[in-house]
């Protein structure tokens, strides 16, 4: 099988209900204590706005969403629905983060790992301004990339075998560069899967962007950003080593 003959992004279509397996909320908790205390940090105490971009499937947000008033958007409407059993009292809204436009303003703005999605610097650009669009002047915008190009590492594998009452899965990625010189990687999944309908293998591909940190700082500074770099602890995913953490500089807010 060639690599253009898988389905590609079923993660988000057919098979998103295997998410919760896939990524455990109770997986996000140590990450999501970090999320949380970066942003009352720049907050401050109160039940600030926040809005969430690629939101997914919530796992996340689950840690912190009720000290907040939240909205998530997704371009998956199968995500959406993970996250709204998930997050109930979260405003849930069906959009793509490089055109949605809401109306109104945020005290702060995330995005996760979605950002990987962006695969060309047209789309990150297009999010970052979304990202400036929706926030108010002094707000703080979080995003946290799997990789830039300076820790991507070719090759690498995960792994894991997770249950619930319905279902056992065992989840295989493997991600790797075929081309260095462009701004793309290649992820492959591999999904076993085991329930009443007996045991079969599905195939996934994703394409996600890899860009260098000096972009990042030139896009995020041109969208009207100053950002710093948090480090993430050493027992988080070890792809995601850090978070940059920007705050819209008062002449950049967007109408």
């Amino acid at each position: 099988m060639h690599l253009e003959d898988i389905g590609k992004n079923r993660m988000y279509e057919d098979l998103a209900y295997l998410w919760p397996l896939i990524s455990p909320p109770e997986n996000y908790e140590q990450e999501a204590q970090l999320w949380h205390a970066t942003l009352r940090s720049k907050l401050g105490p109160g039940r600030h706005h926040i809005l969430e971009l690629g939101v997914g499937g919530g796992h996340n947000l689950s840690h912190f969403a009720g000290e907040f008033d939240a909205t998530a958007v997704d371009v998956s409407e199968e995500m959406l629905e993970n996250s709204r059993r998930l997050n109930p009292t979260v405003t849930h809204v069906l959009g793509d983060m490089r055109f949605v436009r809401l109306n109104r303003t945020f005290d702060a703005v995330l995005i996760h790992d979605a950002i990987d999605y962006m695969r060309k610097l047209k789309d990150l650009r297009a999010a970052f301004h979304t990202a400036a669009t929706h926030l108010r002047p002094g707000g703080v915008f979080i995003v946290a990339p799997d990789y830039t190009r300076e820790n991507f590492e070719e090759g690498v594998v995960c792994t894991r075998t997770t249950s619930d009452a319905d279902t056992k899965l065992t989840y295989v990625e493997i991600d790797f560069d075929p081309d260095p010189e462009d701004c793309t990687v290649d992820s492959v999944m591999v999904y076993l899967i085991r329930d009443a309908k007996g045991m079969r293998v599905e195939l996934d591909h994703h394409v996600i962007g890899v860009f260098p940190l000096k972009t990042w700082f030139d896009e995020l500074s041109q969208a009207g950003f100053s950002t710093e770099l948090i480090p993430t602890s050493e027992d988080d995913d070890p792809s995601q080593r850090m978070l940059f953490v920007s705050t819209l500089r008062e002449a950049s807010s967007q109408a």
